[in-house]
């Protein structure tokens, strides 16, 4: 039976969140937790933009040295020649989402008569279908070896044309065709009608890209994967970390992976990736929380200091006595449960004008030794450029990371300018 797998793209979409961002280093670390939490595939930036550079290629080294296994890394890229070639430079990034808009009102009102969807439009012109499939020609060529389909706004998109532009990039050697609901414009049950057709009709893998304009992300992409299955095919749901993303934001990580083993349609019905680890959603929600500067919402799904807690006294009384009556999940399946203890007195932190003294306090807590004055002075140096870079003083797991790949951070936190 095809299975559910989860792509988190809070470090590409995410990231997109007008007034907020992560810097390079936090994108590493959420790479990291993605990979603890056991999801699939993180779409972890642009390999085509200058300043990502770095942080890309570090990424796929850490990937090639097995500490970011098995998540797989994929890259987004819009459907131009000039980005494709300057993305797959390295030669080390194998996975990449194409992207170009499918419907109408954006083709018409993006391209303004550059670009006609199909080539009976008007010969002369440039149309969507060869674009499209010289593109995942191209990329295949340069080492990629899943190569994905953006429709972007497919959700206003006609059915006939989406079934020919999916068959087409089938054809051209696509491996998974994006269903993106850009606007958020879907409910589920157009949803699971229009991706339930395309997975009968074209054959193709599916991944669910849904915002939440409407408050319907995490619904549509569920009701989308549904879809998917009856028709045949994986889904694969595009998440971002407690919804980051633009406008009203994507569809929440936590919450996915909620709805599919809890819901009462989904649970035991739908296989979601066996690998997913849901006990790490506490700790990844406040990672996110505390790199974007964002607070977790009160009543946030799951990860919320309201999810489980009761005021009312037929509540209370009723979840005293069986959680069940008032909680559809435990709190420890989270990750949630254990005391958070908050250091009162002295405290003694690493950044931008530490010293030595202080800074081996620091690792001394984290119970890691330097072998010699020169590597201790080396490592507080990264720390410094980290919390220059970072704007914020580092995390436990931020100063591990810089001790345990020096190099790497370095590189990561690396960013020259083009003349």
């Amino acid at each position: 039976m095809p299975k559910i797998y989860i792509v988190d793209v809070t470090n590409r979409d995410g990231v997109q969140t007008s007034r907020l961002g992560l810097a390079k280093l936090e994108k590493t670390m959420i790479n990291m937790y993605l990979n603890e939490m056991g999801i699939h595939q993180s779409e972890f930036g642009f390999p085509y933009t200058h300043h990502e550079k770095n942080y890309i290629e570090a990424n796929l080294e850490l990937a090639e040295l097995g500490v970011l296994q098995p998540i797989r890394l994929s890259g987004w890229c819009p459907m131009r020649k000039e980005e494709i070639r300057d993305s797959f430079k390295s030669g080390k990034l194998k996975n990449v989402n194409l992207s170009i808009s499918t419907s109408h009102l954006m083709t018409e009102g993006k391209f303004s008569g550059r670009i006609v969807r199909n080539p009976e439009e008007n010969p002369a012109v440039p149309n969507l279908l060869d674009i499209m499939a010289s593109n995942v020609h191209l990329a295949k060529s340069l080492g990629a070896e899943i190569v994905g389909v953006n429709a972007e706004d497919a959700s206003r998109t006609d059915d006939e044309f989406l079934v020919r532009f999916a068959r087409q990039a089938r054809e051209a050697g696509a491996d998974r065709f994006r269903y993106c609901d850009t606007l958020g414009y879907d409910d589920p049950f157009t949803i699971y009608r229009r991706v339930r057709m395309l997975a009968e009709e074209v054959g193709l893998p599916i991944e669910l890209h849904c915002h939440n304009d409407l408050g319907l992300g995490v619904a549509c992409s569920v009701a989308g994967a549904q879809g998917a299955i009856d028709g045949g095919v994986d889904a694969y749901i595009n998440t971002a970390i407690n919804s980051m993303g633009e406008r009203a934001g994507n569809a929440d990580l936590v919450s996915v992976i909620l709805a599919v083993k809890k819901a009462s349609g989904l649970a035991g019905k739908y296989l979601l990736d066996e690998r997913v680890d849901l006990t790490k959603a506490w700790k990844i929600a406040k990672y996110a929380s505390y790199a974007f500067g964002v607070p977790i919402p009160i009543n946030q799904v799951g990860v919320g200091a309201n999810a489980f807690a009761h005021e009312s006294g037929i509540h209370a009384d009723g979840a005293l006595k069986d959680r069940r009556n008032y909680e559809l999940y435990d709190f420890e399946e989270l990750g949630r449960g254990e005391p958070e203890v908050i250091d009162t007195g002295r405290q003694i932190t690493a950044g931008e004008y530490s010293g030595i003294k202080g800074f081996r306090n620091v690792y001394d807590q984290l119970e890691i030794e330097f072998h010699s004055d020169k590597e201790a002075n080396d490592i507080l140096e990264l720390v410094r450029y980290a919390n220059v870079h970072t704007q914020k003083p580092l995390v436990d797991d931020e100063l591990r990371f810089i001790a345990k790949y020096p190099e790497l951070a370095r590189r990561i936190m690396t960013m020259t300018p083009l003349r």
